[in-house]
């Protein structure tokens, strides 16, 4: 009964123990969780260059990164996380003051 146990046990730590170390190597990589919205981006003409004075940092709908210069989201773009504060889209709303 007991030599059938070992390696069950065995097995788990060593998945268990490849798992922990795996932690560090995607928190590090950063690009582990991000993702683009193709199909929005194409049908709101996202473009990662401002228009005029109209860009996402500035726009209602913008979810802005970790700080100002980070990509960002959009509440229009589900699961986009790449978005750019310099960039703009045809659903530009102006930020209230």
């Amino acid at each position: 009964m007991k030599d059938q146990i070992k390696p069950a046990r065995r097995q788990f730590l060593k998945m268990g123990s490849a798992a922990i170390a795996m932690i560090p190597v995607i928190a590090l990589t950063g690009n582990a969780f991000a993702a683009t919205n193709a199909g929005m981006r194409t049908s709101m003409k996202y473009q990662e260059t401002p228009l005029g004075d109209k860009d996402c940092s500035n726009c209602l709908q913008f979810v802005p990164g970790k700080t100002p210069k980070d990509l960002g989201g959009c509440k229009l773009f589900p699961g986009d996380t790449e978005i750019s504060p310099k960039g703009y889209c045809a659903a530009w709303v102006v930020l209230p003051k």
